[in-house]
């Protein structure tokens, strides 16, 4: 409490007015503190009515984000994004409209140009489309301009131009098109973002005249042109990113002037000439450094690096730069990556590099010309040994010599990658090379490596590739390899290693062994052939193994390629061998096999090369392999068969077959030259023909019995009462339309959830077991053609199938309305968290908060997809083929479990098509539906696979196949194809990338996560392939994601739990 003495009554006058005063500011004070602004009773109708217009042109509003808006009971001020100013001529009138990430869709009102006091507009990160309308241009007192991660088209208005006051243009990810607009004029622009658009033109020069930018970034687009060498001018800027444009020319020498620069990424462009030699000299604030795909040449300047000590990322790869790598570099104390791969670089490798760089990550540096000849050339190993943080080092395909250091045993424990390959590197492989505990690629093929392969190696528990091809290693395969419980690769061909092949090799989850071209002893351990997960190729050709084939060979289901060729494997071919009915291609070759070829060789469908030469095989050719359709070389020469050999088939074409070297072959076609076969004549013509009309007269017998058995199946289903019964819980329940007419409230459209090409899909409430459930209820519209082929469809592939990923179907009902109409629904499990669509492109709402899948959340998605899909192809007796794969038809619970639905178009493999053209027609969506079926191709699993493909594709670029973006040849999958492996970055959905709290992209596991994408976005790639026996098939795709995602989720706790110490 203030308490004043006042004693003249001149001052009791003033201070009278001054607690006045004091008073009214206090309580304006509060008013303002509390909204109270907001009530202000003279609201400008200008804009209001700006507001209005640009409130009815929003098709969607998800979020009710709007809601508020024109509602006479709330203040304009109060509205959803609506700030107001609070004095002076601005006081009541709108000068902020914030309305970023709601998934607002529409097209934008050119009344937003009557908010004339409008300092900040923020639309960023909705689904707005259409041209962006001039009229912003008018609004004088436009601060923040912000429409990034939109749908807008059509040119960036000239008359933004005239935004004097504006500090901030973000238009980035959107479809604008023409050249950058004239912004010369805006002298207070401190950030432009025009990035991710389809802008053409040259950088225009004036930029260099905007001495306030501090951020330009006009990367991904097609900009033609030089580097303007105005933009030197620009002391202020500390980004500048025009990565993958079309820009050429050389590099001007005037960016040395960038003083305050952090971040230089001119990458993936056509630049050339060589580096400016003093244009490192100042920028000491400089931390990213990015000019790799480019066609830059010369040598690196020698001081390139002596004044950035703040350095974090050079990236010079894929160029043309000849020289030494130079020494600099080790001065940039804060160095964190080093990539050079692909250039022409020579000489020695500096041996300071890594010295003083204890964050040093990764250094790869393959595909140049290094050169190392004795022990000193090598220290830079020694150096390395510095970094404890080094995850990546490759130095392949270089001309390093001499004798491989013992000290690279002591690199870091956190390396992951280590790579010596195509040099010529001698010496032995240290045992200390077992101390590098998180190894996960040990690549030191094509050197001439000797002595033993190290034991010490069954310490590198998470190894899953192990190549150590072409050298000449000699001695025994160590039996600690079985310790390499990851080991998914294993390369160990054209060395000398002598010796059994390790039982204990069946504990590694191989994928791929090649042991071919060593000297390989005693028999091939069955054991071998129970290792589940080998799908790729085993080779043990070329070397002394012995005895008889296991007929455990049959066991490998999965594999695509076995040769065993030029070895002593005697005995017989196992009949088991028929069990191999994934493999496209097997050699046996070189062997002293006997006996008869296996008639199970014809259980091989997708077999494309055979070869049984040089064998002593016997007897005839069985028939069967002339049905083997995508049979392209059979190689049967030097045996001892005998007998006629097909004259259809494989057999049709003899430069397809080799035959030689036996001696009793007759018949075939006539270009094999080979004498006729033996004719059989038939000794009683009567009698066959009466077995003919025998076996003919029984078959219709049988027709007839079971067409009657039919018709009275028929006729009792048609008396059957119209309500039908499933199984829920542990009862079962009956459902008539009255039922489900009530559970949906009358089918009432606040109850509709979704609508398709067959019919609606209805929310409702029933009871069951004294238990209110919530179900979803598929009405078909049975006035679309093909609905009631659907109906059935689905009900027999729901009844034949169930999985934890499938949609769960309660029950059915086919009767009739109360209008007497025919009547038929399918009523599932309601599933409470949508559809896989609205997650990826509608931006779910939870608590007025966007709600995004995360990383871990969407490969959970993708395996429980491919789960069901392998579910359904390969674990049922006849596989099914859903046909209709897409986001749509993905449902999550409420556990975010997905569950593949809406079997409508789902067809049983070799079923009969049927005459409708119409339904034949049917195998999918406009985006997701395999190539071969709009060449009228029969339905497969390969259409499954490719559908499931692109909806990975759509999940982890957040967008849809059919996205105008990809015009002409273009398509999603091609798109993702040109962007692998290195620009993941820019073409991942936004909404997976980890960003700090001010909005920017943080480092923090981004390399991590970006790499997981990379190898997600390959199964989608090997899925879609175009040609469909050339895709994977789903089981495999299934075991790579779930591999991907273990190996994520490790990586990111491990680099989780060393950040926090």
């Amino acid at each position: 409490m203030v308490v004043i003495l006042i004693s003249k009554p001149p001052l009791r006058k003033l201070a009278f007015f001054i607690i006045c005063l004091a008073t009214f500011v206090a309580a304006q004070t509060s008013l303002a503190a509390h909204g109270a602004i907001a009530s202000v009773p003279h609201i400008p109708n200008s804009d209001q009515l700006a507001l209005m217009s640009f409130k009815s042109l929003v098709r969607s509003d998800p979020s009710r984000a709007l809601a508020s808006w024109g509602n006479m009971s709330i203040p304009m001020c109060r509205w959803r994004g609506v700030a107001c100013g609070l004095r002076g001529h601005r006081r009541g009138h709108v000068v902020a409209l914030d309305l970023p990430e709601l998934n607002l869709t529409g097209t934008i009102t050119p009344a937003l140009g009557n908010l004339t006091y409008l300092r900040r507009l923020n639309l960023s990160s909705n689904g707005f489309q259409g041209f962006l309308p001039p009229e912003l241009g008018t609004i004088h007192d436009l601060r923040v301009l912000n429409i990034g991660a939109n749908q807008f088209s059509g040119t960036i208005p000239s008359s933004l131009g005239n935004l004097s006051a504006l500090t901030a243009l973000y238009a980035f990810e959107n479809n604008f098109e023409g050249s950058i607009p004239p912004l010369q004029h805006l002298s207070s622009l401190s950030a432009l973002g025009l990035g991710t658009n389809r802008l053409q033109g040259t950088i225009p020069s004036w930029l260099g005249n905007l001495s306030s930018l501090v951020f330009l970034n006009l990367q991904h687009n097609g900009l033609v042109g030089q580097i303007p060498e105005s933009l030197g001018n620009l002391e202020k800027l500390t980004k500048l990113d025009v990565l993958v444009n079309n820009l050429s020319g050389p590099i001007p020498s005037s960016l040395g002037n960038l003083y305050a620069i952090t971040e230089l990424a001119l990458n993936n462009n056509e630049l050339e000439g060589p580096l400016p030699p003093l244009m490192f000299n100042n920028l000491s604030s400089l931390e990213f450094l990015n000019i790799e795909y480019n066609n830059l040449n010369g040598t690196l300047p020698p001081n390139i690096a002596s004044n950035l000590p703040n350095l974090n990322f050079f990236l010079v790869s894929d160029n043309e730069f000849q020289g030494m790598l130079p020494s600099s570099l080790c001065n940039a104390s804060m160095l964190q990556v080093l990539e050079a791969v692909e250039n022409f670089l020579s000489g020695t490798i500096p041996e300071c590099l890594g010295a003083q760089q204890t964050s040093l990550s990764a250094v790869s540096i393959a595909a140049n010309q290094f050169e190392a000849t004795n022990d000193a050339d090598w220290s830079f190993v020694a150096s390395l040994t510095n970094c404890s943080n080094l995850v990546t080092l490759d130095v392949g395909l270089n001309n390093l010599h001499g004798v491989l250091p013992n000290s690279i045993g002591n690199l870091s424990t956190q390396l992951e990658y280590l790579s010596i390959a195509y040099n010529n590197i001698t010496g032995t492989v240290t045992e200390g090379i077992g101390n590098l505990i998180n190894l996960q690629t040990l690549y030191m093929p094509h050197n001439t490596l000797i002595g033993a392969i190290p034991a010490s190696l069954g310490n590198l528990n998470k190894l899953s590739e192990l190549f150590l091809y072409n050298n000449a290693l000699s001695g025994p395969m160590p039996v600690t390899l079985g310790n390499l419980t990851q080991l998914t690769k294993l390369l160990l061909s054209t060395n000398a290693i002598s010796g059994p092949i390790p039982s204990s090799l069946s504990h590694c989850p191989l994928e791929v062994l090649d042991l071919s071209h060593n000297n390989l002893s005693g028999p091939t351990p069955k054991e071998l052939f129970s290792i589940p997960t080998l799908s790729s190729f085993i080779n043990i050709s070329h070397n002394s193994i012995s005895g008889s084939l296991p007929s455990e060979v049959g066991k490998l289901e999965n594999l695509n390629g076995l040769d065993l060729s030029y070895n002593m494997i005697s005995g017989e071919i196992p009949s088991s061998i028929g069990g191999c009915q994934s493999l496209d291609y097997l050699n046996l070759s070189g062997n002293i096999l006997q006996g008869t070829i296996p008639m199970s060789l014809g259980n091989l469908k997708g077999l494309v090369g055979l070869d049984l030469s040089h064998n002593n095989l016997s007897g005839a050719i069985p028939e069967i392999l002339a049905r083997l359709t995508g049979l392209s070389i059979l190689d049967l020469s030097f045996n001892k068969l005998q007998g006629g050999v097909p004259s259809d088939g494989i057999f049709l074409n003899a430069k397809k077959i080799l035959i030689t070297g036996n001696d009793g072959f007759c018949g075939g076609i006539p270009q094999l030259g080979l004498p006729p076969c033996p004719t059989q004549t038939t000794k009683n013509p009567h009698r066959k023909l009466v077995i003919t009309v025998s076996v003919c007269s029984a078959v219709a017998c049988v027709t007839l019995v079971f067409a009657l058995f039919a018709l009275q199946q028929r006729r009792r289903e048609k008396t059957k009462s119209d309500q039908q019964r499933l199984v829920l819980g542990e009862q079962y329940m009956r459902v008539s339309y009255a039922e489900l007419a009530s559970a949906t409230n009358g089918f009432a459209s606040e109850n509709l959830i979704g609508a398709g090409s067959f019919g609606s899909v209805y929310k409702g409430t029933m009871r069951s077991n004294d238990q209110q459930i919530e179900i979803a209820v598929k009405v078909l519209n049975l006035m679309q053609r093909g609905a009631s082929k659907s109906f059935v469809a689905e009900c027999e592939t729901l009844r034949c199938a169930r999985h934890r990923n499938l949609v769960k179907i309660l029950t059915i009902c086919s009767s009739i309305d109360f209008k007497g109409h025919d009547f038929k629904a399918l009523v599932y499990e309601f599933l409470p968290n949508g559809n896989l669509d609205q997650w990826l492109h509608k931006h779910i709402i939870e608590d007025g908060e966007p709600k995004a899948l995360d990383l871990i959340a969407r490969l959970n998605v993708a395996t429980n997809v491919a789960s069901s899909l392998d579910y359904l192809h390969q674990h049922k007796p006849t596989p099914i083929i859903h046909c209709d794969l897409k986001p749509s038809n993905v449902l999550l619970d409420s556990s975010m479990v997905a569950r593949v639905g809406d079997f409508g178009l789902a067809r049983f493999l070799h079923q009969d098509v049927g005459t409708s053209s119409g339904w034949a027609s049917m195998r999918g969506s406009i985006g997701y539906v395999a190539p071969e079926y709009g060449l009228g191709n029969e339905v497969s699993t390969h259409g499954d696979v490719y559908s499931y493909g692109i909806l990975l594709l759509e999940m982890f670029t957040g967008k849809r196949p059919t996205n105008n973006e990809f015009g002409g040849a273009m398509g999603l999958r091609k798109y993702v194809q040109n962007a692998l492996p290195d620009r993941v970055s820019t073409i991942m959905d936004q909404q997976l990338q980890m960003k700090t709290e001010d909005g920017e992209p943080a480092t923090s596991n981004s390399k991590l996560r970006i790499s997981c994408i990379a190898s997600i976005l390959q199964v989608g790639i090997s899925c879609s392939e175009e040609m469909p026996m050339a895709r994977v098939s789903i089981g495999d795709a299934l075991k790579e994601l779930q591999a991907i995602r273990d190996k994520f989720q490790k990586l990111l706790c491990s680099e989780e739990a060393s950040s926090s110490h």
